[in-house]
């Protein structure tokens, strides 16, 4: 199910909800670039939605856009 509200009113961006498994495609305003580094770090939430949905047994795959953009297009296919 696409963009689906969980019963605690969490959207998720792909969701089958009996095994409570779903897909989180972050882009990025989900997070922060480390000045010095350069690296990506997800912000405080985007990791408390992480954290909130474990907790409500949730099992959630992200896909992190900067992940997705350095990956070959055989690689975007195979995920």
């Amino acid at each position: 199910i696409f963009e689906y509200p969980t019963a605690e009113g969490i959207s998720l961006d792909l969701a089958e909800p009996e095994s409570k498994h779903a897909v989180e495609v972050d882009g990025p305003s989900h997070y922060l670039q480390e000045v010095l580094s350069g690296d990506y770090v997800a912000n405080g939430p985007t990791e408390f939605k992480a954290r909130l949905l474990r907790c409500l047994g949730w099992t959630v795959a992200h896909v992190a856009f900067h992940e997705w953009r350095d990956r070959s297009e055989q690689e975007r296919r195979e995920l």
